[in-house]
């Protein structure tokens, strides 16, 4: 796979927490939904590949295997939304109140 993110896809990554990683990838997830919003939708597409490619890297990831199931769930979810019929009826709302919770979880640790 050809990574956006060397230096992540080279193992820093992997030094973040599961919520680290989880609030990062709602944050090209959130910004992908504006740029779309916006009808900007090379640069949306180009930014749905950057989560893409960190969920990728999630996956990867040995510390998270507990969360296999709903990352690859996740995965499935986010590809549908963004590049087929979004067949499970996703929606805007609905990544904004997902995605929410890591931010909220991680802010509060700090």
């Amino acid at each position: 796979m050809d990574f956006k993110y060397k230096g992540l896809a080279g193992g820093r990554w992997f030094n973040l927490s599961f919520l680290e990683q989880m609030a990062n990838i709602g944050s090209e997830v959130e910004r992908a939904i504006k740029l779309r919003n916006k009808r900007e939708f090379e640069y949306a597409k180009d930014t749905i590949n950057r989560a893409l490619e960190l969920l990728y890297l999630t996956i990867e990831d040995n510390k998270n295997k507990s969360h296999l199931k709903e990352i690859t769930r996740l995965r499935e979810l986010l590809i549908d939304y963004f590049y087929f019929d979004n067949q499970y009826n996703s929606s805007d709302e609905f990544w904004h109140k997902y995605f929410y919770c890591f931010n909220y979880r991680l802010n509060k640790d700090k």
